[in-house]
């Protein structure tokens, strides 16, 4: 029950004036425009967290609240005590005063450009608060402790479009530890403006968990199970992939050599050369990828391409090692590991249906 304050004059003009609110809302947008409704939720958070904090309403609040917006908006959800409390979260989550304390702390324990990025990122939530769902933001806040991170995400999801389903996919497989820390000598063979970008375009490690491989599974292996799950593999990947082909061939003199994946990245503007490894790096595997890089450019590259980017995809690295062993090379490389998660043990090869065999199936029916 609600503490008998609830019910005197303050509440009910404070209500009047917050069912006014969401009237000139509706009036707006109508509460179908994805910006105001998250707006109307950011203020009724605020609003809520500034009422119980000032007038001590009791723990009843948000429930007499719910009751009482549901009764004048009948044809408007939202106004569940659970949603009301997200509201209150989400505030709570993104304010101001909690940002800035960020802020304090990271300069205390960082680095000045490390400051920089955040003070940038703290700049463009209000920017980009409102561009997702409401949906996605109950998965942040549900998922995400933070603020950086939830920040993030938030970039994340309106760069590329993501679902809910997807957001909450790349969350559990902590996309924000993984993405932008491979190896790679991107600084040293790229401009700045395009080494930022191919820096966060890799991920160590990768994530193949959508994969079912046997305990002896070859390179073969592993470049056939990855195309056939091409949409998660591109998911991965991330966006701006354009596949090109697998074991794609390259000619120097009368010698053919093959090329495991070959993509092109529409965002970069250049060719993507993905080699696969199913053991340990090897410094000597560095080497070969740029021979593959020269002759894509010297034979694939058109003059308005950007250089060709490398990538090393292998079950385990020595960090130290793959930074040895990208010195002195002038082709952007980047060495990453990948993780399966899912190994079926060897007896099992075979008597699992493939996708294809499932695909039939499902047709007839």
């Amino acid at each position: 029950m609600m503490n008998s304050e609830i019910s005197n004059i303050d509440y009910k003009s404070w209500l009047f004036g917050l069912k006014i609110k969401i009237q000139q809302s509706q009036i707006k947008a109508s509460l179908a425009v994805n910006r105001e409704l998250i707006q109307l939720y950011w203020e009724l958070g605020q609003q809520i967290v500034e009422k119980q904090e000032t007038a001590k309403w009791g723990s009843g609040f948000i429930d007499q609240l719910s009751k009482d917006l549901k009764a004048e908006f009948p044809n408007i959800g939202g106004f569940s005590v659970s949603n009301l409390k997200y509201c209150k979260q989400f505030f709570l989550f993104y304010n101001s005063n909690q940002i800035r304390q960020q802020l304090v702390d990271e300069f205390e324990t960082t680095n000045n450009q490390q400051l920089i990025k955040s003070q940038q990122a703290a700049l463009q939530l209000d920017n980009e608060l409102f561009k997702i769902p409401w949906g996605h933001h109950i998965v942040i806040i549900q998922k995400i402790k933070n603020t950086q991170e939830a920040i993030f995400y938030i970039q994340k999801t309106i760069e590329n479009n993501w679902s809910r389903s997807i957001l909450l996919h790349q969350i559990e497989s902590n996309l924000y530890e993984r993405q932008g820390k491979a190896v790679n000598n991107f600084i040293a063979t790229l401009p700045q403006s395009q080494s930022d970008l191919a820096n966060q375009l890799l991920k160590d490690p990768y994530q193949f968990d959508f994969l079912q491989l046997t305990e002896k599974y070859n390179e073969r292996d592993l470049e056939k199970a990855l195309i056939q799950q091409i949409t998660e593999f591109l998911l991965e990947l991330g966006a701006g992939f354009s596949f090109v082909g697998k074991q794609y061939p390259i000619y120097l003199g009368e010698k053919e050599y093959f090329i495991d994946l070959l993509f092109y990245h529409l965002k970069l503007r250049c060719f993507v050369v993905i080699e696969l490894k199913v053991v340990e790096f090897q410094p000597e595997f560095a080497g070969k990828l740029n021979f593959y890089l020269n002759v894509v450019d010297e034979k694939l590259k058109h003059e308005t391409d950007q250089p060709t980017i490398g990538i090393i995809i292998c079950k385990t690295k020595d960090n130290l090692e793959a930074e040895y062993a990208l010195r002195g090379i002038e082709k952007p490389i980047g060495i990453s590991e990948y993780d399966l998660r899912k190994i079926l043990p060897e007896k099992l090869k075979g008597s699992l249906p493939s996708i294809e065999e499932i695909e039939a199936e499902l047709n007839k029916l």
